[in-house]
């Protein structure tokens, strides 16, 4: 594992550090994934911009891209990603990384899920899921993810996953309640620590998914599930109990009209006061 990244490394030095997980992770992955490679870059826009871009001109290789800093990081319905970088004497404040895999499924259901529960997993028991893609320490936000996805053939199709993870407190300016950040959890932690913990286990996770959907996956979310049993409001304004979720990841909703199935992550679901 590379070891932690001084606070007062030279710029040139963090990104050696950052080679050598890389190093470190396309070893343990090629076996698995054949032509896989991972490239990191000092900033970039935004890495699933950047991998969306890059299948559309026809790259469509397996490839974990990951950015020291985000210039316009993106979030789940359109919101923006916070992605402060890291100067000459700073630390990287947040992990930003987007996986891009060629895959073949009929169903993509739940996808999101799996990849919320295998970073939840990879990182500490402590940290839970807030339905569809939100990883959650103590009712505040620690990381968000963000899938899309490119056609490639009619039967599969490029998967690009983004996960952006505080790493350091982050800027709460203007949010209703203020990030959580890793380092509270564990204090020791840097940027690259976290992608080597998290990367071998979520490639294993989507691969495992590809063949076998979400079902297998419904009982070890459940244990992580931040709004199992709370009463919840959707977007347009209903609330109900959140009752879990079913074999294909969809989120239960015991409504006044009877359950309500979500299945879109265009919903937004947020626990009541």
């Amino acid at each position: 594992m590379a070891p932690p990244l001084s606070t007062h490394a030279p710029a040139d030095e963090r990104m050696g550090q950052w080679l050598l997980a890389a190093k470190t992770i396309e070893a343990a992955i090629a076996s698995k994934l054949s032509g896989f490679s991972v490239e990191v870059l000092a900033s970039i826009d935004s890495t699933n911009s950047e991998l969306m871009r890059r299948a559309r001109d026809g790259l469509c290789a397996p490839i974990l891209l990951v950015a020291q800093t985000q210039t316009a990081g993106r979030g789940r319905l359109g919101r923006r990603w916070n992605s402060q970088g890291a100067d000459v004497c700073a630390e990287q404040t947040a992990l930003t990384f987007s996986l891009g895999l060629p895959l073949h499924m009929q169903d993509w259901s739940g996808l999101s899920l799996a990849v919320g529960l295998s970073v939840a997993s990879s990182l500490h028991p402590d940290i839970y899921l807030k339905w569809p893609n939100d990883l959650w320490w103590q009712d505040r936000k620690l990381a968000g993810i963000l899938i899309e996805t490119a056609g490639m053939t009619d039967a599969s199709r490029y998967a690009v996953i983004g996960v952006g993870l505080n790493i350091l407190p982050p800027d709460g300016s203007g949010l209703t309640t203020s990030p959580a950040w890793l380092r509270a959890l564990w204090p020791q932690a840097s940027a690259a620590q976290a992608l080597e913990r998290v990367a071998q286990p979520l490639i294993d996770t989507v691969l495992l998914f590809a063949q076998q959907g979400f079902a297998p996956l419904q009982a070890a979310y459940a244990a992580r599930d931040a709004l199992q049993g709370r009463t919840v409001t959707l977007s347009d304004g209903t609330m109900g109990q959140a009752q879990g979720v079913d074999t294909a990841g969809a989120l239960l909703v015991h409504t006044a009209a009877g359950l309500k199935k979500i299945t879109t992550s265009e919903v937004s679901v947020r626990p009541t006061s």
